[in-house]
């Protein structure tokens, strides 16, 4: 956490916050999962032996995976472009890739997102998906080849 390993509440929350908003975005979402994370991190305080403060970001990006797997039907599109499509607006490409993804399944777009916007490993993307690893791993495969068949025709 700090130097001396004191435990401060209000460092506490914002680490549990920085992730998830790492994996979440901004939003009502990732300031509860923080709240969540740092109250579980804050009672079992004294259970951590090692690195405090990448104990609380391990907490706080389960608590994330935990929000992400309650709501992969519900994802935003808006949410979903923009961090995709930052890349792309340097290059001109940003409408096209929002069109892509906008005709991908809502089962593809998770995927994506998670993998590439939330920088998760394909075994957290199971994980947050409740998918075995092996389809995680196929799926995405498929989803960049049908996105990239998309922008090709864009």
């Amino acid at each position: 956490m700090r130097p001396h390993h004191t435990w401060d509440w209000n460092h506490v929350h914002r680490l549990a916050l920085g992730e998830t908003r790492r994996v979440l975005g901004a939003g009502q979402d990732a300031e509860d999962a923080a709240q969540d994370a740092a109250i579980r991190a804050w009672r079992r305080r004294a259970t951590c032996h090692g690195a405090p403060a990448a104990w609380v970001r391990a907490i706080a990006h389960n608590e994330a995976l935990r929000v992400v797997g309650r709501r992969r039907d519900e994802v935003p599109l808006d949410d979903e472009v923009a961090p995709l499509a930052c890349e792309a607006h340097r290059t001109g490409e940003a409408h096209d890739v929002r069109v892509a993804i906008r005709a991908l399944e809502a089962s593809d777009r998770l995927l994506l997102l998670l993998r590439y916007w939330g920088d998760l490993t394909q075994p957290e993307v199971a994980q947050a998906t409740a998918l075995p690893e092996g389809t995680v791993k196929v799926r995405l495969h498929r989803a960049r080849e049908r996105l990239r068949v998309a922008l090709s025709a864009a």
